[in-house]
């Protein structure tokens, strides 16, 4: 039997190859491949990048708001609701914070850029609060990163009409949702409910009466001022109820004592879980309080860091979260929500036993499973060994 081209079939593979050595011959050593998907990923999620302060100015007498403006000209898009990382290095400390971004989105696309954070002036013990209220000024420089965080509005999941249960510094998200209301890119109906001890310390308050309108709603709840002409309390199932209206979807953000106290009012309401949205919190002020933490003395242990083949043994107090024992002694770690819930500072515990706080407690199952922990939420209660991933 003839097989027609046998030895064109048989020759094809070396034709083949010959004709692609001449083409990487011909072509050029750089790399020009591009890929559109991987481009706009860059733009949505860049890696950090340089801003200065170009401005800081008063948000209370407790507080105080940082304008900051991107290095190259630049600001990746964000939503109302999310929050920026700032790399730091104070003195000899390596560390993070996460702060919610009370400018709008809108502002960001502008042909001059910024966004605003606003920072309150901490407890004495406030690391990184009291460095920004008491040294930043304007020209300070950061390294940053951004957009985090998932407390933002969807509608897909949320209702249309948002109650919004404030206290604190965790008015600013809500600021930065009623301005991009207003400027109408933002499709909901916010009324915003502000727990604030005094009358006089009302963070952000010439920002609130500006943002009032047709879609926003301030209402100020003052604790400790019974001369105020206005909601006074807390933030009570009654009083929540009283602003409600219809389908709602209620967004928490404020300290941890008052998520509990809230989470117990909106439970009186029998709101369904799924119309609950609860941004982080934050370690906790003090973790012996935390459900479930063993009743012993405090106690300095030691914790072996391992990166790569590299490794250190430092101390680490079994009151501190491993996050913060491998800042006080400048190892690099990789840290955004410190709260448990990102999954940033993920890292492998080899030896040891340590306390994680059920409320902030963010692990995938598979990870509790084969002992990972997020190292912002986790407390050393013996000597420990851990890997560090490395990114």
């Amino acid at each position: 039997m003839k097989v027609k081209g046998f030895l064109k079939d048989v020759t094809g593979a070396s034709r083949v190859t010959n004709a692609r050595r001449k083409l990487i011959k011909s072509g050029s050593y750089l790399n020009v491949y591009s890929d559109p998907i991987r481009e706009v990923a860059r733009e949505i999620h860049p890696d950090p990048f340089a801003v200065a302060v170009t401005s800081v100015t008063d948000a209370s007498p407790t507080a105080k708001t940082f304008r900051l403006v991107p290095k190259d000209g630049k600001l990746p898009p964000f939503q109302a609701g999310q929050y920026v990382s700032f790399q730091l290095q104070i003195g000899s400390t390596l560390t993070t914070r996460p702060f919610s971004i009370s400018s709008a989105p809108f502002e960001a696309r502008s042909e001059d850029p910024f966004f605003e954070v606003t920072v309150r002036k901490g407890r004495e013990d406030g690391f990184v609060s009291n460095y920004f209220y008491n040294e930043v000024k304007e020209g300070d420089e950061f390294t940053v990163e951004m957009p985090f965080g998932q407390f933002f509005w969807e509608p897909m999941r949320d209702a249309k009409n948002v109650v919004a249960l404030a206290g604190g510094s965790g008015i600013t998200p809500f600021v930065s949702m009623a301005r991009e209301i207003n400027h109408g890119t933002l499709d909901m109906n916010l009324t915003i409910l502000y727990g604030s001890v005094s009358s006089g310390d009302i963070i952000l308050k010439d920002a609130l009466e500006s943002v009032q309108s047709e879609r926003v709603k301030v209402v100020n709840v003052i604790s400790g001022d019974e001369e105020y002409d206005g909601e006074k309390g807390f933030l009570t199932a009654e009083l929540i109820q009283k602003y409600s209206e219809g389908d709602t979807t209620y967004f928490v953000c404020g300290p941890l004592p008052m998520y509990h106290f809230v989470r117990g009012e909106l439970a009186k309401l029998e709101v369904p879980q799924k119309r609950i949205r609860m941004e982080v919190f934050g370690a906790p002020v003090d973790i012996t309080k935390a459900e479930g933490y063993p009743e012993c003395e405090a106690q300095t242990f030691r914790l072996t860091v391992v990166r790569g083949i590299h490794e250190d043994v430092i101390d680490a107090s079994s009151r501190e979260s491993l996050a913060v024992a491998m800042e006080r002694a400048g190892i690099p770690n990789n840290t955004r929500c410190r709260s448990g819930a990102c999954g940033y500072c993920r890292c492998k515990l080899l030896e040891g036993d340590v306390f994680v706080p059920s409320e902030g407690d963010g692990r995938r199952m598979a990870d509790k499973m084969y002992g990972y922990v997020h190292a912002c939420s986790a407390y050393p209660l013996s000597d420990c060994r851990i890997k560090v991933i490395i990114k």
